[in-house]
């Protein structure tokens, strides 16, 4: 959910994560039944598939219970009657946000979304209305004691990587959709695990936000993100590394 791509809001969202396990499982295993029975059982020959597996994965949902629910969507269990949505619109301090969502009711989930945004101060927009504020990209961070900058450039590179920098602790490994899953399979194969790895949305230009927008932005994206439909939130603001730990944390 954070608005930039910087290792120290990773950390903190994956502390978030383990706080609220039970909701993340529960968003995980909608993605892979829908992905399932969409496109089948067999992540080889369906993406959407694999990336909600690596989700679940990241997520530390056990292997047993990601089998489980791949085998309810492939059987034709739920998540026929669930639809894929994105919404976009800005939030407080203009911050463009985009939500992906999974939802069986189209019209409670856009009524309660729009609800969120106005109480924030901000609107919901049209389909493009911020859309050209992202990208969409594989990024995959690896912490700096698994490998050095050297190593990881000479695998990743190779792969198909378009970039690496430096994220304090880590390593960050950003690819094309295309490339991702060749990229991160390939720092797999040299034996190093990846701390966090996602298809995401990064913000091509940001919105700095600090002091009580700051706040606002983080409970308004925080609101977002603990509601039941909405599978990611993206958003392109820019808190301060140590304002938005405090906000965070």
């Amino acid at each position: 959910m954070a608005g930039h791509s910087k290792w120290a809001n990773i950390k903190h969202r994956k502390a978030r994560q383990d706080a609220k396990r039970s909701k993340m499982w529960s968003k995980c295993s909608r993605a892979i039944i829908v992905a399932a029975k969409h496109g089948g059982g067999d992540p080889d020959q369906n993406l959407t598939l694999r990336y909600a597996i690596d989700e679940a994965k990241a997520a530390n949902m056990p292997k047993d219970t990601i089998q489980k629910a791949i085998d309810k969507g492939a059987g034709g269990g739920d998540g026929s009657d669930f639809d894929e949505i994105v919404y976009e619109g800005y939030g407080p301090g203009g911050v463009a946000v985009m939500l992906e969502i999974l939802t069986d009711n189209r019209n409670r989930t856009a009524s309660e979304m729009r609800k969120l945004f106005e109480k924030a101060g901000g609107n919901l927009g049209a389909s493009g209305s911020v859309a050209f504020n992202f990208e969409r990209k594989g990024e995959i961070y690896l912490a700096k004691d698994k490998a050095s900058e050297e190593e990881l450039m000479e695998v990743a590179l190779e792969a198909g990587a378009e970039d690496i920098d430096d994220q304090d602790e880590a390593w960050r490994v950003v690819a094309s959709v295309d490339a991702y899953h060749g990229v991160k399979s390939a720092i797999e194969g040299k034996g190093w695990e990846p701390d966090a790895a996602a298809l995401v949305m990064i913000a091509t230009n940001t919105v700095a936000c600090t002091g009580k927008e700051a706040e606002q932005v983080v409970r308004f994206v925080e609101e977002l993100d603990d509601h039941d439909d909405v599978q990611h939130v993206h958003a392109n603001f820019d808190i301060p590394d140590d304002e938005y730990a405090a906000l965070a944390g």
